[in-house]
């Protein structure tokens, strides 16, 4: 296996990068160069293509090989012609959940309708975190952005559910934690002679400070958000193990160790963040009912089951039906009378 550095020097323009510190990106270009590499992929023979956000920075200028960078939310209709006029191209579209589940989400859906062979990753941040941390389609119900200051009234959209829908051959979701799962799952994709989507829920330390309420010294935050990135979803088919959330009435520091006190060896406490929960005491526990009982606390304002909130993870769909250049070129051949 390749360190960084071979990678690096073999995929990677050297150029001043345009992310923030922590930010996720970086990461998933580290996965997304590995898996070409592991693929033995000539770059020559691969385009990538992005629209405007800050992950269609990824590839451009980043990627050393031919790269598309388009304007807001067409990255897939650029991609598609690309790909119809050289149905030989290796196509990879990076795209944001802004830039491709808002602007662009009717060429998202369009793209997995036609099965058209292009790998679309698609890095969910929450926000339009380019431009000021605004609402985006992915952004959770109540957060407080900087156009909902008094909580986001809307629901987001399940991407990945909406890309399996509309008749993806490959869907995946993973997130910026689960580094060596996002490679495997590239390559896969990559692969696949068929439309296939991959959602990554990544962080951003610079807006989601604010939208998710975190208070910490900046060098503790890109941690803090990949832990509750683990912490926030649970893998398909794998039985989560027994535990519970204690959501304080106050302060998660004091709250704590009121916990602690009442669990007394029945249990142990830690505190964690949480996607929809925010900062909560996780309880293990033997006896997960004997410690529940237990925290019916003033410090403790509900308990929360396990999977509550989080998001599910893994490869959803695996399939195989015919690929759009295929099909056109099928068409092609009918109009022109031949066999």
């Amino acid at each position: 296996m390749k360190n960084l550095g071979q990678l690096k020097a073999d995929y990677i323009v050297q150029n001043l990068t345009a992310f923030c510190p922590g930010c996720g990106n970086g990461m998933i270009l580290n996965c997304f160069v590995r898996a070409v590499d592991d693929l033995g992929w000539n770059v020559n023979d691969m385009l990538c293509v992005s629209g405007i956000g800050c992950s269609s920075w990824i590839p451009s200028p980043h990627f050393r090989g031919d790269t598309l960078h388009t304007t807001h939310g067409r990255a897939l209709a650029f991609a598609t012609g690309a790909k119809v006029f050289n149905p030989s191209l290796k196509t990879v579209v990076f795209t944001g959940d802004g830039d491709g589940a808002g602007i662009g989400g009717n060429h998202l859906i369009h793209a997995a309708r036609r099965n058209i062979g292009i790998t679309c990753i698609l890095v969910n941040n929450f926000n339009y975190a380019m431009t000021g941390g605004q609402i985006a389609p992915t952004t959770l119900h109540d957060a407080k952005t900087s156009t909902s200051p008094y909580g986001n009234p809307e629901q987001p959209f399940d991407i990945a559910k909406l890309v399996a829908a509309a008749g993806a051959t490959y869907v995946a979701k993973w997130t910026t934690n689960h580094v060596l799962e996002l490679t495997r799952s590239m390559k896969e994709a990559m692969q696949n002679p068929g439309f296939s989507f991959i959602e990554v829920l990544s962080q951003c330390p610079t807006q989601q400070r604010n939208i998710l309420g975190i208070r910490a010294p900046a060098q503790e935050l890109p941690s803090r958000l990949l832990d509750m990135l683990t912490e926030s979803t649970y893998l398909a088919d794998r039985q989560e193990k027994d535990y519970v959330y204690a959501v304080p009435s106050g302060e998660p520091e004091a709250a704590l160790k009121a916990i602690v006190n009442a669990l007394g060896d029945t249990g142990k406490a830690q505190l964690v963040d949480h996607l929809t929960l925010g900062r909560v005491a996780r309880v293990d526990a033997t006896n997960i009912e004997a410690a529940k009982a237990k925290l019916s606390i003033p410090e403790v304002k509900r308990v929360a089951e396990n999977c509550e909130g989080k998001q599910e993870i893994g490869v959803f769909v695996r399939k195989q039906r015919q690929e759009y250049t295929e099909a056109l070129r099928e068409v092609g051949r009918r109009a022109r009378g031949e066999q």
